[in-house]
């Protein structure tokens, strides 16, 4: 099957806004890096993007007023590049057997809260 023309300009459409959100998103990462080096910038990178990702997930689940392209940059591009686990593994690995286990622990535990705290934003929306 061929695509239209119309069905490949979208398609293009897609990974342009892909890319654009992705470039956004890792130079935010290498910002947060250079601001908070070391486990911390990775925590928060991680944290900041479940709480955005929980939100737009829920907001274009429960309420839809964010347009499908906004899920392509915000969640496929920015976020993708703005959160990252090899890092996170890699620095958790290097750290002391003590603080491995605690970054393990905060990071999993804030980053579920952070996607609970994001789904009651959108319900939030949802409400008014």
């Amino acid at each position: 099957m061929s695509q239209t023309t119309e069905e490949r300009l979208r398609a293009l459409e897609i990974v342009l806004l892909i890319a654009i959100g992705g470039f956004a998103g890792a130079s935010f990462r290498n910002f947060l890096a250079l601001v908070i080096p070391g486990l911390g910038g990775t925590f928060a990178a991680n944290a900041l993007g479940c709480l955005a990702l929980g939100f737009l997930s829920y907001e274009a689940e429960l309420v839809g007023v964010l347009k499908e392209e906004t899920g392509y940059v915000a969640s496929t591009g920015f976020l993708s590049s703005l959160t990252t686990y090899s890092t996170f593994a890699l620095e958790t690995i290097q750290a002391a057997p003590v603080i491995s286990i605690l970054n393990v622990v905060t990071n999993y535990g804030v980053g579920f809260a952070a996607v609970l705290a994001g789904r009651a934003a959108a319900k939030s929306i949802e409400a008014d």
